[in-house]
């Protein structure tokens, strides 16, 4: 009955969510509203700025800890909505509305999950659930910025849309600023060094080079130049071309080895953004990852960055809901997709032993 009444409860509070606007930085609102319902769960909460944590009751500093985490904001809706995207509109099975899948039904499934076991006495470890904030944006007000108070933790179950598959690996992303440098000149004349055939050079560098450290679970190293600008007239040899490199590493390289690497490959000048979107990885003989596994459930390596990425202690990565949905026009998730991933989460503790 208590597992029926939180299946409920978990898929109203999606509801609730879905109309207050949450985006990146503007997370205030819907955390507020969480407070609220915790206030009448009866479940006593911490919150630092956009991020709200509670633990489970029967709390031991002597148990190991599980961190369940999800976040609350969403990205802007783009064009081609034709549903309300702040109003939920429910079509039998179908919960359509902005953040519905990432990584709202994560938030309320992990959640409920929590709730299931919060008064369960002698669990052989605490757990934490946290819904945390700007992790669209990878912005420093999130997760990463409560973890000295959440203490230590020794695995996190992180929640995005993975159709309940789990993710064991995740790429690292590293983003990189490039500037290739010539010489201005007229067009007409022969005179000048033109910045962009020099970029043009690099950029041919890049996109045969492989690194030599290819992963039997992320696969290799991705280099993708993604952004290019330069020049000013149609008569002037530019003596600037600016490019952007997308990087996503694998767990054989960090987001610093990787930037040495590339920067040591061209002549123009590299300036990465962040080094802070490691690649992430847990060991497959992990006791979730072997539980996963008796469970009849897929292990993969995910290709996207999440809040795993901030995350300096082993994780996986699941979620009701489908990556292949997030971000789009008319986001939905599915009801029975909520249901089942409280359920398998449920399932997936109850058989855990560290």
């Amino acid at each position: 009955m208590l597992k029926e009444i939180i299946i409920s409860d978990s898929i109203e509070l999606l509801k609730a969510m879905i109309e207050i606007p949450s985006l990146s930085r503007e997370e205030k609102e819907v955390v507020d509203y969480l407070e609220e319902k915790f206030r009448l769960w009866e479940l006593p909460f911490e919150r630092s700025g956009n991020n709200i944590w509670i633990r489970s009751a029967d709390w031991s500093e002597s148990k190991p800890v599980v961190l369940f985490n999800s976040h609350v904001d969403t990205v802007r809706s783009g064009k081609g909505w034709i549903y309300e995207p702040f109003k939920a509109t429910v079509e039998e099975d179908r919960l359509t509305g902005l953040g519905s899948n990432d990584a709202g039904a994560s938030v309320v499934a992990l959640l409920g999950a929590f709730r299931y076991f919060y008064h369960v006495e002698n669990l052989p470890y605490n757990l934490i659930f946290c819904a945390s904030a700007e992790e669209e944006i990878s912005g420093p007000n999130g997760v990463a910025s409560v973890l000295d108070q959440l203490g230590k933790i020794n695995l996190a179950i992180v929640g995005e849309p993975t159709q309940m598959h789990v993710a064991i690996a995740e790429k690292g992303l590293i983003v990189l600023d490039c500037e290739a440098k010539g010489k201005a000149g007229h067009a007409a004349r022969n005179e000048g060094v033109n910045a962009i055939y020099k970029a043009i050079k690099d950029i041919q560098i890049l996109e045969q080079y492989r690194f030599p450290l290819e992963s039997p679970v992320l696969g290799p190293v991705k280099l993708t130049v993604t952004q290019i600008e330069a020049g000013s007239q149609h008569n002037v040899v530019p003596d600037s071309c600016r490019f952007v490199i997308d990087v996503r590493t694998n767990e054989f390289y960090s987001n610093d080895e990787a930037f040495h690497v590339i920067a040591g490959l061209i002549e123009s000048e590299v300036r990465p953004r962040s080094f802070r979107l490691n690649s992430s990885r847990i060991s497959p003989s992990h006791p979730l990852v072997k539980r996963a596994v008796e469970m009849g459930l897929n292990t993969y390596g995910s290709p996207t960055t999440s809040d795993q990425a901030v995350i300096p202690y082993p994780s996986v990565k699941m979620g009701p809901g489908d990556s292949a949905r997030s971000h789009t026009a008319n986001e939905y998730i599915l009801i029975s997709e909520i249901s089942g991933g409280i359920e398998t989460y449920i399932k997936l503790l109850e058989g855990l032993k560290f």
